[in-house]
């Protein structure tokens, strides 16, 4: 937000030096952007006087002027604007004036033939405003040769600061004298608005309704408005022009000038409507599908039904709290003004501004909140320069709407200031400085009630007022003690969930996964095929359409990711992604998870397409590796895992499954996704994912001692025998495994599998799967009898858990 120094001490009685208040105001969490010393970027402009300006004789659209500077000879200058004409008076730039406007530093030269030594120059090119439809055109009694800043009175300094979304109070003049008033630049001026008596009986003619349909979001919350007649709509006075054209707006008309200079001045916009145009009865609506407005900004906007429009009985005259519509402008020929100061609902505001792309003052302003109380003094302010400037008569204020701005009043421990910042800032200190901005504070023990003024509705509690007071005595005031010297090992740093999501990261980077880091938030559709889409997950005031919903996993994000890189020619991809997700709103609603997905062909293998070897597609073996390789790391025993064959909404229903430590606790899922799924999403085709949840994974017990126990390695052979079983088409494959590992947990170390067989000659809904069993010998070589004793044992404890059995 730009303002002068010169109307900042309208409201600041202050002595400080100009560097003084803009370092000042940077310490004090406005930060500083630009600032502009008019008079020293515009120094080398001059008042001048076009003698003659003749008809270029070798271009149409060009003119060939004779410029007194009021300084030596003449000069002669080429010119295309259209109102360049004998006997103006315009700015005249010499050769070797540096432009800022377009940023280069003029120099002679010959145009069509013709010499030119400066320029005519407009407002665009002296940034005064985005006018360059002609030069700058000056009254008649000008002083030829005098300095431009001061004929025009540009000599102030103009300050740009950085407002934040929660300092909706400080995007006015006013709010931003406040602040420094608290921290001892100056002193505030009484910033009072006096109401002004109405000159005509009643409300007049016009009145407002509210016509929002039950269970419409209704933007508009307060409507206050007021009638005029007979105002003259002219030009504004030379310093109210002045000002604005300082902080880079073009005057008007005296009416318009007057609201934006409230919004800037107040921080309140204002609108104003040609009351002779409104037709039949002014009310507030939402828009009807289809409709749309030719607004100020000359463009037409659609609009729909989430939008609050300001219409007559004909259609929308105003974008609500966004932008007035053409029809309804006033213009030089209007005698009858109605006045709009209306309160609006911050989200609503922003959502509409989003959507029609339309950065106006007044939604920049309103969408970061205005203080409700301004909704009437902004309106009798106005209706003071109104009457000043423009003359005419006014009715009564007419107010439809309520707006109650909410009372809070929060107890502070003043304990809390050293607590949070290391001050020790004594209590007639604190006292001071939040009633110098406006908070009103009770008591004087340890703990105090402070009451938060209707124009901060961001200070929520006590870690708010201690910022407050921070800020003001000063962030540089802040002790900077060093950290303790350690006498010892220094204590466990990270926490579980913390180590858990290192070394998830550490093992599957070590697979051949790469890193990817994607949004929290997902599109509708994608939160609906991955178990979301709750309305209580939905954003308020989504960043756009398609991050409108808290991911309920980290698939979506990750299988975008997929998609644009196949969009790009990277068809072999392997991404993973630890990360929060969102089941609920609740705050055990959300968790740590780890993703992982495989598309187009093997990547950990690296092989690809190459004459040495073919590469597979990744399924869903490959996906419950990289799964179960996670959990390996993290310590959790796979003999202790359970798989079942139930996958996941995601997952394609014959080929993915679960991973849980008993039917209570599932922790993971793989799979290959599913085909709708990669239909509607429009993926690439072989897919195969993982997820898990950290969370979900047991603490590990404590240990008795922390030295691990002696490796032992036996020097013997192993020994290993194939066994084939045949059994029904619905035994799992696991379920045999771990039959045949539980026969001799002492000796057998490891069973495979590493056939499967489907044929007519085992017999209808019958297959053989064939197991490799590794015995590995401890203290002797067995003998032939011993091994033959273990394979029984094999044999049995398969058929006993599997029914199956051995293969002829």
């Amino acid at each position: 937000m730009k303002f002068t120094i010169d109307w900042l001490k309208d409201h600041l009685d202050t002595t400080a030096s100009n560097d003084e208040i803009i370092e000042t105001l940077t310490q004090i969490g406005l930060e500083v952007e630009e600032v502009e010393d008019q008079a020293k970027a515009l120094a080398d402009f001059t008042v001048c006087e076009v003698l003659s300006a003749e008809k270029h004789p070798n271009a149409d659209k060009l003119k060939v002027c004779i410029v007194s500077t009021g300084k030596g000879d003449p000069v002669k200058v080429v010119c295309g604007a259209p109102n360049a004409r004998t006997g103006m008076k315009g700015v005249f730039a010499a050769s070797g004036t540096y432009i800022p406007g377009t940023d280069f530093v003029l120099s002679k030269g010959v145009i069509r033939g013709e010499e030119s030594n400066g320029m005519l120059c407009s407002e665009r090119e002296l940034l005064l405003s985005d006018d360059h439809d002609g030069v700058i055109d000056l009254p008649a009694d000008a002083p030829v040769g005098e300095r431009y800043v001061d004929y025009a009175k540009l000599n102030d300094v103009v300050i740009d600061i950085a407002i934040t979304p929660n300092r909706g109070d400080c995007t006015g003049i006013y709010g931003v004298a406040r602040d420094l008033a608290a921290v001892g630049v100056g002193e505030l001026k009484d910033g009072t608005v006096q109401p002004v008596p109405a000159t005509l009986d009643g409300k007049g003619d016009i009145s407002v309704e509210f016509r929002f349909g039950e269970g419409e979001p209704q933007a508009c919350q307060q409507f206050a408005g007021r009638l005029f007649k007979n105002v003259k709509n002219g030009a504004s006075p030379e310093w109210m022009q002045q000002r604005l054209i300082a902080i880079g707006l073009r005057p008007i008309n005296a009416l318009a000038d007057i609201t934006n200079y409230v919004s800037y001045d107040r921080g309140r916009p204002l609108h104003a409507y040609d009351a002779d145009k409104i037709n039949g009865q002014f009310h507030a609506r939402n828009a009807k599908k289809g409709e749309e407005i030719l607004a100020l900004d000359g463009k037409t906007y659609q609009l729909d039904e989430t939008m609050c429009i300001l219409a007559d009985d004909n259609g929308p005259l105003c974008i609500g709290g966004i932008m007035g519509g053409e029809e309804s402008g006033c213009t030089e020929d209007t005698t009858s003004l109605f006045l709009e100061s209306a309160w609006w609902e911050p989200i609503e505001i922003a959502q509409t501004g989003r959507k029609t792309g339309i950065n106006s003052d007044a939604r920049y302003r309103l969408e970061r909140h205005v203080d409700p109380e301004l909704t009437i003094a902004g309106l009798e302010l106005a209706t003071k320069l109104i009457l000043e400037i423009c003359g005419g008569e006014v009715h009564e204020i007419t107010v439809t709407g309520d707006v109650q701005p909410e009372e809070k009043v929060i107890d502070f421990p003043l304990a809390e200031i050293t607590r949070l910042t290391g001050l020790k800032v004594p209590f007639v200190e604190v006292k001071a400085v939040l009633s110098r901005l406006g908070f009103w504070v009770a008591g004087s023990g340890d703990v105090v009630k402070v009451a938060v003024p209707s124009y901060r509705p961001d200070i929520e509690g006590k870690a708010d007022l201690v910022e407050e007071v921070m800020r003001i005595v000063g962030v540089d005031n802040v002790p900077v003690d060093p950290l303790p010297r350690l006498t010892s090992v220094a204590p466990k740093m990270l926490t579980t969930i913390q180590n858990r999501r290192r070394i998830a990261r550490r093992a599957l980077a070590a697979r051949g996964f790469n890193e990817a880091v994607t949004w929290s938030f997902v599109s509708e559709k994608e939160a609906a095929a991955f178990g979301g889409g709750q309305d209580e997950l939905k954003l308020e005031n989504p960043i756009s359409a398609e991050l409108s919903d808290m991911r309920p996993s980290l698939l979506p994000g990750l299988l975008a990711a997929v998609n644009r890189n196949t969009n790009r020619g990277i068809a072999n991809l392997s991404l993973f992604e630890v990360g929060q997700v969102f089941k609920t709103a609740a705050p055990d609603g959300q968790h740590n998870y780890a993703a992982g997905v495989r598309a187009g062909l093997d990547t950990y293998s690296q092989v690809g397409r190459h004459w040495q070897g073919k590469a597979e597609k990744p399924d869903v073996f490959e996906a419950k590796a990289d799964l179960f390789e996670t959990l390996a790391q993290l310590g959790v025993d796979p003999n202790n895992l359970q798989i079942v064959a139930e996958p996941a909404t995601w997952s394609h229903p014959g080929r993915g499954g679960r991973v849980q430590l008993g039917p209570k606790n599932i922790i993971g899922w793989f799979g290959e996704l599913h085909p709708k799924l990669i239909k509607d999403l429009d993926l690439p085709k072989n897919i195969a994912a993982f997820e898990l949840n950290l969370d979900a994974i047991p603490q590990p017990r404590a240990k008795a001692t922390k030295a691990k126990p002696a490796l032992t390695i036996s020097d013997l052979q192993t020994v290993k025998r194939d066994f084939a079983f045949v059994a029904d088409q619905s035994v799992e494959a696991g379920k045999l495994l771990k039959a045949a590992g539980s026969a001799d947990k002492k000796l057998i170390t490891n069973v495979s599998l590493f056939d499967v067989f489907e044929g007519s000659n085992l017999g209808e809904g019958k297959k053989s799967l064939a197991i490799e069993v590794t015995i590995q010998p401890k203290d002797k070589t067995l003998t032939d009898e011993e091994i033959d004793a273990i394979s029984q044992k094999v044999v049995a404890a398969v058929q006993k858990a599997t029914k199956a059995e051995l293969r002829g």
